[in-house]
C-alpha cells in the first residue's frame, strides 16, 4: 500500500513504455523480511542536470486553455499518484513509477533558454502556463531556484504567466509575483486535493 512507503506516491516502478526489455518482479518469499524493510524506507531523491535546447513548449490542443507553457523540472518529488505527466518520464527511459518522483532534473539553463526563445524575431507573447509537467515549487525548487529565475525574467518583458502549485513555497516569491499582479500579469492557483490528511497521503507522496 501506498502508505508504507513514506513520503511516496506510487507504490511501483514499472519499466518505461519504451524500452527493448521489460522486468517483472514476483513474490518467491524468500526475501519478504527484506522487501517489508526496503518499503519502510523512504526512497532517495537525486536530482540531475538537463540542458534545454528551448524553454517554452507549445501545443495546439483545442482542449486546453493554454497554448504554451514551462517545465523548470523533469519529474516531480510531490509523487501525486494521479498525476498525468508520469508518462513523461518514459521518454528518458525512465519509469513513470517511483523513478517520477525519486530520479528529477533540473534544467540547469532555463534562465538562458528562455531569454532565447522571448527574444525570437517574431515572438507574440501569451500567457505562459508555468508548471504543466511538473511543481515549479516542488521542494528542490529551495536549493536551484529556477522557477525564481523564469519569474524575474518574465517580470522584466512584462511577459503573462499563470502558476498552478500545491506548495507554500510560492510564498518566497510575493515580491515578485505582487508586482507582476499590480499589473494584471500573474495569476496563481493552489491545488488542493482533499482536507483530509488520511487521503491525502494516498494520493500524493510530498
Amino acid at each position: 500500500p501506498a502508505e508504507t512507503r513514506r513520503g511516496r506516491g506510487a507504490t511501483a516502478n514499472p519499466d518505461g513504455r519504451f524500452e527493448r526489455a521489460h522486468r517483472e518482479a514476483f513474490d518467491d518469499g524468500w526475501d519478504a523480511h527484506q522487501d517489508a524493510h526496503n518499503m519502510l524506507a523512504t526512497s532517495r531523491t537525486v536530482v540531475g542536470i538537463e540542458t534545454a535546447r528551448t524553454l517554452i513548449t507549445y501545443n495546439t490542443s483545442p482542449d486546453i486553455g493554454f497554448d504554451r507553457s514551462i517545465n523548470p523540472y523533469r519529474g516531480c518529488e510531490h509523487g501525486c499518484i494521479y498525476c498525468f505527466a508520469r508518462p513523461n518520464h518514459a521518454y528518458v527511459g525512465l519509469s513513470p513509477g517511483l523513478d517520477f518522483e525519486t530520479r528529477l532534473f533540473a534544467k540547469s539553463n532555463a534562465v538562458a533558454a528562455l531569454k532565447h526563445d522571448l527574444a525570437r524575431p517574431g515572438y507574440a507573447p501569451r500567457t505562459i502556463a508555468l508548471g504543466t509537467a511538473t511543481d515549479p515549487y516542488q521542494p528542490i525548487e529551495r536549493e536551484h531556484r529556477l522557477t525564481r529565475g523564469v519569474l524575474e525574467v518574465l517580470a522584466r518583458w512584462r511577459h503573462p504567466v499563470g502558476i498552478v502549485t500545491k506548495s507554500s513555497l510560492v510564498l518566497r516569491d510575493r515580491d515578485i509575483l505582487a508586482r507582476m499582479a499590480a499589473d494584471g500579469l500573474v495569476k496563481v492557483a493552489i491545488s488542493l486535493t482533499t482536507l483530509d490528511p488520511t487521503l491525502a497521503r494516498r494520493h500524493a507522496g510530498e
